[in-house]
């Protein structure tokens, strides 16, 4: 098995501007950041009418973190990782990854600037082509950029797919429809590192497994985030699911950034309605509790017509004229923590019942940093 990649120390300056919201609730290093995200906006045309699928998000990610980005269906998550690999052209904003600005590139020279990200997407089995076999989707990004000699690249697959629990001799000459669901993501992840990148884009890649497969997936990320220093943006809407894999988490709604604070910030005292209203929503396992407040009621608005003034103030309980006329920013209020409401919820007390109860769909394993499902199989031992 190949050792950890070798890693450039120097990330490079990410230019002026990207922290134009406060570096406070970017990323925790102290260095420049591997990905500063700043202002970005997606829109999409709908015969006369446009579509703000992003509208004006900034980031930050160091490297060798975590960055977990949750919210709704329809709320831009998925969009806004396309856009930072370029698979969607932003409308405007930038993107700076390891010192370059992304959107100012076309043509080649993106496509090598971008060799160092790579992207897992949802669908395990419809994101790998049916009619190839497993040892050559894992080798087409090596062949594309003819890394080594083909006895080289035959060594690298058969390496990559036994870090991620696969069998080269037995899954190499098979096809994608022979695997799961849970085998062919990790035929993914295979062909997404072969390249030895520096951000890993997983785009709600548990989402379609089951419970205990979703647990052998999310070790795997965090074993190979080790080995290989990975820095991670994963998007999901599985709040525990998030908690437990990620350093930071942040909070968007209808193509904006509400809330971005540290995983165990933001779950145990949420500052927005928004996510507040997320942690009621996820139910508890015990029939028996009483108490728990109400979910957030009715459907987001239209992105093609957002409302005036905070895109949450039509489903928000605290919701006043100023919320209106006024467009909250992202102000920091704690150390790390940031929020863009108008009045804020107070911080340093619990959340909503129920925010705490994330087990039901997985919890913490006796290793650190080890997720793992409530029921069998048993727990990981490392």
């Amino acid at each position: 098995m190949p050792g950890p990649p070798s890693r450039d120390p120097a990330l490079g300056s990410t230019g002026p501007g990207w922290g134009s919201t406060g570096p406070g609730w970017g990323s925790s290093g102290a260095a420049a950041p591997l990905l500063a995200v700043n202002d970005l906006r997606v829109n999409f045309r709908r015969g006369r009418r446009t579509v703000q699928a992003v509208a004006g998000v900034s980031l930050a990610i160091a490297a060798g973190e975590t960055l977990g980005l949750v919210g709704e269906s329809g709320c831009g998550k998925s969009t806004t990782g396309r856009a930072i690999v370029q698979v969607e052209r932003p409308t405007s904003g930038s993107i700076h990854f390891n010192g370059i600005d992304l959107t100012s590139l076309r043509g080649s020279e993106l496509r090598r600037a971008r060799v160092g990200i790579q992207m897992i997407f949802q669908d395990p089995i419809s994101s790998l082509n049916p009619r190839r076999r497993v040892r050559d989707i894992v080798a087409e990004p090596l062949d594309i950029w003819k890394k080594g000699s083909q006895s080289e690249r035959d060594r690298v697959v058969r390496a990559m797919l036994e870090s991620v629990g696969l069998n080269p001799d037995v899954a190499g000459p098979r096809r994608p429809r022979e695997f799961s669901g849970g085998q062919c993501q990790r035929i993914s992840i295979a062909r997404a590192l072969v390249m030895e990148p520096k951000l890993l884009i997983c785009d709600e890649v548990v989402s379609a497994l089951d419970v205990s497969v979703q647990a052998q997936i999310l070790n795997l990320l965090e074993d190979l985030k080790a080995q290989y220093g990975l820095t991670l943006l994963f998007i999901a809407h599985d709040l525990a699911v998030v908690k437990n894999i990620s350093d930071r988490v942040a909070v968007m709604y209808l193509g904006k950034l509400c809330e971005v604070a540290p995983a165990e910030v933001l779950y145990r005292s949420p500052a927005h309605h928004y996510t507040q209203a997320l942690m009621a929503s996820v139910l508890q396992p015990d029939p028996s509790s009483a108490g728990q407040p109400a979910p957030l009621q009715g459907e987001p608005p239209s992105p093609i017509h957002p409302p005036t003034g905070c895109r949450f103030r039509t489903r928000c309980p605290r919701a006043e004229e100023r919320c209106a006329i006024e467009e909250p920013v992202l102000q920091e209020i704690a150390p790390g923590h940031a929020v863009a409401c108008h009045f804020p919820l107070p911080t340093g007390g619990s959340s909503l019942a129920g925010a705490g109860q994330m087990g039901q769909v997985g919890q913490m394993g006796e290793v650190p940093g080890q997720y793992t499902p409530p029921s069998p199989p048993a727990p990981r031992q490392s």
